[in-house]
């Protein structure tokens, strides 16, 4: 089998991803419509054509070599690339269809973005989305991620970061909590109170600066509980457990109904950065495109309608 033509590669690499998905080749020549000694003749045509070894095989297992697993994920990106590079000499216009991949936070993605998604998939009637929600960095190759929406500094240099949006934050507590105390007046006296860690974002300490004069606060904090999850940080503050620092688009109802109440209101706290991210490319899909533009459009205003949504 002459292996010198790109579309002759292509095929190749695709029989790979098909075997190593399948787990087998019997299941891969199924999927495909193929003879299994063509499979394997495709298999043994790509591994001559690398100068590497891409399967161990036994009578009852298959396992990815060194090579293998590194070819497994280059090749998803080739022919990813290569299907988008497809749809985009069809044209721009043409109707984004497929499955996307989408990784957004716990709250943000429980909460505020399902308009926005619901949005999308109303408009292009031929995708689908896995909505995927943590608050981790994703690896975009090995876990098939698409897109994803994140809060907090970027600091992977191997995907695109196009920043939308940001989180103001402020500082609240629980009436209870300050029973008995005179509400703190300036930022260091907030390290007297017991406190809450969203461990994301802060842990030990908070930062924050006077508006008036600019004055800068480091205030050290020793946490009663500490937390992942900005609900459980809302519902432990709402009881009283202690002091927090969370998302003024999910706290400020709390403040308006009572339930909790704004400390240092002059003393402000740096906003969250929200961003967009995704793999490298040269060619994207139609569906990734649409998507990005829609949820930048969404999320480009923090006094937006989007952030207006809030929890019952």
């Amino acid at each position: 089998m002459s292996t010198s033509p790109a579309v002759d590669r292509i095929e190749l690499m695709q029989t790979f991803l098909h075997i190593v998905e399948a787990g087998s080749l019997s299941a891969a020549a199924l999927q495909m419509g193929a003879t299994q000694p063509t499979v394997s003749r495709r298999l043994q045509a790509l591994e001559r054509s690398l100068g590497v070894r891409l399967l161990r095989r036994s009578t009852h297992a298959m396992k990815l070599t060194e090579d293998g697993e590194r070819c497994y994920e280059r090749a998803r990106e080739l022919i990813a690339d290569w299907h988008a590079f497809e749809a985009d000499l069809r044209g721009v216009g043409d109707e984004p269809e497929g499955t996307l991949r989408v990784v957004a936070p716990h709250a943000l993605g429980q909460l505020l973005l399902v308009g926005p998604l619901a949005e999308y998939l109303r408009a292009y009637p031929r995708v689908s989305v896995e909505w995927l929600l943590n608050d981790r960095r994703p690896d975009f190759i090995a876990e098939g991620v698409d897109c994803a929406i994140q809060v907090g500094e970027m600091t992977d240099a191997m995907a695109v970061a196009v920043k939308v949006s940001e989180v103001p934050r402020v500082v609240v507590a629980a009436p209870s909590l300050l029973k008995g105390r005179s509400p703190p007046a300036h930022a260091a006296e907030l390290a007297e109170l017991p406190w809450l860690a969203l461990r994301t974002f802060y842990r030990n300490e908070v930062l924050l600066t006077h508006r008036p004069t600019g004055e800068i606060a480091r205030v050290p904090i020793r946490p009663r509980m500490s937390t992942d999850s900005l609900y459980a940080l809302q519902s432990a503050a709402r009881m009283g457990l202690g002091a927090c620092l969370g998302s003024a688009w999910l706290l400020n109802e709390d403040i308006a109904a009572g339930r909790l109440v704004q400390l240092v209101p002059q003393w402000h706290v740096a906003p969250l950065p929200v961003y967009l991210t995704y793999p490298h490319a040269r060619f994207q899909p139609a569906r990734l495109r649409r998507f990005i533009e829609m949820m930048r459009l969404a999320l480009a205003d923090p006094t937006g309608q989007v952030w207006e949504a809030r929890v019952a």
